[in-house]
């Protein structure tokens, strides 16, 4: 192509300034740049959303590149092509002329070939005496050659997108399956917990899932579909751990009566030990070997309990799975107001926010403080935001808190799903004020 020459449509076609752009375009070519115009075709086609042409220009465009005398787009071997509608027709597979030329258009406007019409609008070339071209009329490559870096990186990330999609579709898939049956199984097996509700939010998630997706469209719903399969796996780990023990305690108990036959003090019956019992039987001067004993009995048990119950999970309490900070505040963004300085950058801050949230609601210091031994410092602080997030729903917050540590106590309480309704909820008012 002659350098800054302008060519314009023949006959009532109107020039454009897209068209112009593209005819600088094509003098951009790189010296001794080649391309396999076939590897480039099939990349133009990879990339077709991106470049904006029909599945019908590409077959127009595949029948132009059967004209290129070569396997290989070049400068050297020229850049235009020249055949006659009749001819470009028979190998469009039979395409009548009215839709061959409304896709050519389609192709000049998305800047992958250019016009060069002749004086008459024919398509033809001139040869010397040598058989070589000396000047052609009709379409040129030389932006499809121009723009072959363009091209290929568009077709890439057009392979890259799609192979995250088929991944992203593929982990959706099990996490569906998996959720569907764990559920399933808790329900056979007669686990306790609100297997009505995660049931019903499971449904939901599966409603918003859209028939035609991206993998943006699917990437929070696996988010959401992965917590709540986590929050079902800790429900049904809960269940087991408590059978576990249960079962060791009762080897331990078969053991301790096998062991000594004997044993008198194996028919007493059990009692609980309470707060100051076992300073009022060492103040006693009437209590005997037998009390004393019984008390040393008591105490060892609950003892080993409790270093049980705390060695699941040292922040949390027995059994109850914590959340990432920043899913905390996003489901519960009130609480930021409650920080030290306005904001909240670490668990100290929100369990410092927690505390301050605690007294205004008025949850007294007791029942705060059985929140923390039976959940753990940040889970009762996790709460307390949810809480204070959910507002006038809650009557009643002190009762309410000392309801779910009970809960949370027999293994019926999960923390997951009410974090999830509140980032749901949070992004539905977010749409509607927007």
């Amino acid at each position: 192509m002659e350098s800054g020459y302008v060519t314009t449509p023949f006959g009532r076609r109107p020039m454009s300034l897209g068209m112009l752009a593209s005819q600088q375009l094509a003098e951009t070519i790189e010296p001794g740049m080649k391309r396999s115009k076939w590897k480039l075709f099939r990349a133009i086609c990879e990339a077709r959303p991106a470049l904006g042409v029909t599945d019908r220009a590409l077959t127009v465009l595949d029948a132009l590149l059967t004209f290129y005398p070569d396997d290989e787009i070049s400068e050297e071997k020229g850049l235009i092509v020249f055949p006659s509608n009749a001819q470009l027709s028979l190998r469009a597979r039979g395409m009548t002329p009215a839709t061959l030329r409304r896709h050519l258009v389609v192709l000049v406007e998305a800047g992958l070939i250019l016009r060069k019409d002749s004086p008459n609008g024919k398509r033809y070339a001139r040869r010397d005496r040598a058989g070589a071209i000396g000047e052609a009329f009709g379409f040129s490559v030389a932006p499809l050659l121009a723009r072959a870096v363009e091209i290929e990186t568009l077709a890439a990330q057009a392979v890259a997108d799609r192979e995250l999609l088929r991944v992203t579709r593929e982990r959706l898939t099990l996490c569906r399956r998996d959720i569907s049956k764990l559920i399933a199984a808790a329900l056979e097996e007669g686990v306790s917990g609100d297997w009505e509700g995660i049931s019903a939010m499971f449904r939901a998630l599966l409603a918003r899932i859209p028939r035609v997706a991206t993998a943006e469209d699917l990437a929070p719903l696996l988010d959401e579909m992965r917590l709540l399969r986590a929050e079902v796996v800790n429900m049904l780990e809960r269940r087991l751990k408590t059978k576990k023990i249960d079962a060791n305690e009762s080897q331990i108990e078969h053991h301790k009566q096998n062991s000594n036959p004997d044993s008198i003090y194996e028919l007493e019956p059990s009692f609980e030990t309470k707060q100051g019992e076992k300073a009022a039987a060492d103040n006693d001067p009437n209590a005997g070997p037998s009390d004393e004993r019984r008390l040393k009995q008591q105490k060892p048990s609950g003892g080993m309990s409790n270093r049980a119950e705390g060695a699941a999970d040292p922040g949390a309490g027995p059994g109850l799975k914590s959340f990432p900070l920043g899913l905390v505040l996003q489901a519960c963004p009130s609480i930021l107001d409650y920080g030290p300085g306005g904001s909240i950058g670490n668990w100290r801050d929100l369990m410092s926010a927690a505390v301050v949230v605690r007294s205004m609601l008025g949850v007294s210091p007791s029942a705060y403080e059985e929140a923390c031994s039976g959940m753990g410092p940040e889970n009762a602080a996790t709460v307390i935001a949810c809480i204070l997030e959910r507002g006038g729903h809650i009557n009643s917050p002190g009762g309410y808190l000392r309801d779910l540590t009970r809960r949370t106590e027999r293994g019926e309480f999960a923390i997951g799903p009410m974090l999830m309704a509140l980032v749901r909820a949070n992004g539905l008012t977010a749409r509607h004020a927007s």
